[in-house]
């Protein structure tokens, strides 16, 4: 009768260390000694032999006590005697290791959260995390480098790539205005006192020609001056005389700024004209007009205002990062905005040297030429500067770099689910993709998709503490 009751409490105790078990395990608490006890029973269920070590409540619940006691329902606790007793510490590692042959003896365990710090026994972190094994051909060749197992890099979808050459092209974008070209602005006014007699059926916006005539004027002093070198034509050089009279006559006209045809006219006719034709002095459009019949004129005053268009200028601001990717001479496509199926090819001809305070903004002038006198001033337009090399450089994917601020890191994948953190120099980006200037070399296999998860999984952290401890004692 003995034996079936000592069979049935045993049963029981079993069951309840299960369900007990599976409760804390859920808690991360740690299991009580009686589950643990009845867990480590033979399968024979030998008698429990030794002195008493302490009480457990017979219900199984995680209450104990060191003497002789009763339940509130009167039941007495049970005597867990020293053969039966359990050991509060965790089986070696050369114990687990004989359940997980395949896998070789453990070595040592690691801190979970990839710190610098092993222990040979299991134990736990500050957070109630338990230590991960570390088995035998396991980092073995190089402690920079981590292994992942080949189902977590299948569940995290880790994806990798080849660096490779290619032409790293990077488009800088920038909002744009269409502005007169500086060096193709003149005007038209007078070096002397005058008087309008005509203004000739030109206007705003009318497209002249260089010696167009534009109005007629008369000028006291011009006509005086007309008349002394009139005079110094019709009179003999008697000893190289009349000769400098003559010349002095004349650059007295140059200097009034008299045209040329009003010159080669009074010596064709030999009479000083009343009236002096006033010619554009240049091609372009008329974009302002002052000039009215019968009026006077100051010297100085602008009659007319004419700016030739067949050259314009676009002037784009950029963000000052971008500012180190830009250069003279680099390509740029322009879109105005009210032709944007009309893209016009140009060049960055001027950088300027100071910055927009207000907006951080570095801005940059472009020259376009403009035939059709399509674009207009203040035209708005969308600019593309091209500033990538014809020489292929050495790339990866962005995703593949790691970036923490102070350096760039990416996984190295060295087969086997082995990975090593290579710190690298980044340079250019574009199309998705970044220049590599060190750290990495044609056809070196990267982790361009769930490197962070591996970050996660390994020590990587320790690797970077020990990259860090290289450097420091260099």
């Amino acid at each position: 009768m003995r034996r079936p009751v000592s069979a049935l409490l045993m049963v029981f105790a079993v069951l309840a260390a299960a369900t007990l078990g599976l409760l804390v395990g859920r808690s991360n608490a740690p299991l009580p000694g009686w589950v643990s006890a009845a867990a480590k029973q033979s399968p024979g269920l030998s008698e429990a032999t030794g002195p008493i070590v302490y009480y457990r409540d017979p219900d199984g619940l995680p209450d104990y006590s060191l003497t002789p006691k009763k339940t509130s329902t009167g039941k007495d606790y049970l005597a867990v005697r020293a053969s039966e007793d359990m050991s509060f510490e965790e089986k070696a590692p050369e114990v687990a290791a004989a359940k997980n042959g395949e896998r070789g003896r453990i070595r040592f365990y690691r801190n979970p959260m990839g710190l610098p710090d092993t222990s040979p026994t299991p134990k736990k972190d500050s957070m109630g995390m338990d230590y991960l094994p570390v088995y035998e051909g396991e980092q073995d060749d190089d402690s920079s480098s981590v292994k992942v197992s080949a189902g977590k890099l299948q569940k995290a979808g880790v994806q990798t790539e080849l660096a490779e050459r290619r032409t790293l092209n990077t488009v800088v974008r920038g909002p744009g205005i269409v502005e007169e070209d500086e060096r193709l602005r003149s005007v038209v006014s007078l070096r002397f006192e005058g008087f309008i007699d005509t203004v000739n059926n030109v206007t705003t916006g009318t497209h002249v020609h260089k010696g167009q005539p534009l109005l007629r004027i008369y000028g006291p002093n011009l006509s005086s001056a007309a008349a002394e070198y009139l005079s110094a034509l019709n009179a003999r050089p008697d000893a190289g005389i009349g000769s400098q009279a003559l010349k002095g006559a004349r650059r007295r006209l140059e200097n009034l700024g008299a045209p040329d045809g009003f010159i080669a006219e009074i010596e064709r006719t030999r009479e000083v004209p009343v009236y002096v034709n006033w010619p554009a002095p240049q091609d372009g459009e008329i974009v302002e007009r002052t000039a009215v019949n019968g009026m006077r004129a100051a010297p100085g005053d602008v009659l007319f205002r004419i700016v030739d268009h067949n050259v314009v200028w676009v002037m784009v601001d950029v963000a000052e990062r971008d500012l180190g990717l830009i250069e003279v001479g680099q390509k740029v496509v322009v879109r105005p905005r009210a032709y944007p199926d009309h893209p016009f090819t140009g060049k960055v001809t001027v950088i300027y040297p100071h910055l927009k305070m207000e907006t951080r903004t570095a801005r940059i002038r472009i020259e376009l030429p403009n035939p059709e006198d399509v674009l207009r001033p203040d035209m708005y337009a969308d600019v593309e500067i091209a500033t990538g090399t014809e020489a292929p450089v050495v790339t990866v994917s962005n995703s593949a770099v790691i970036d923490s601020g102070e350096r760039q890191i990416v996984l190295l994948d060295k087969g086997e689910g082995r990975f090593e953190p290579r710190e690298v120099k980044i340079g250019r980006r574009g199309g998705g993709r970044v220049e590599i200037r060190e750290g990495l070399t044609e056809n070196d296999k990267v982790v361009v998709s769930a490197n962070f998860l591996i970050d996660a999984e390994s020590n990587l952290k320790a690797a970077l503490k020990g990259l860090d401890a290289g450097e420091k004692s260099q």
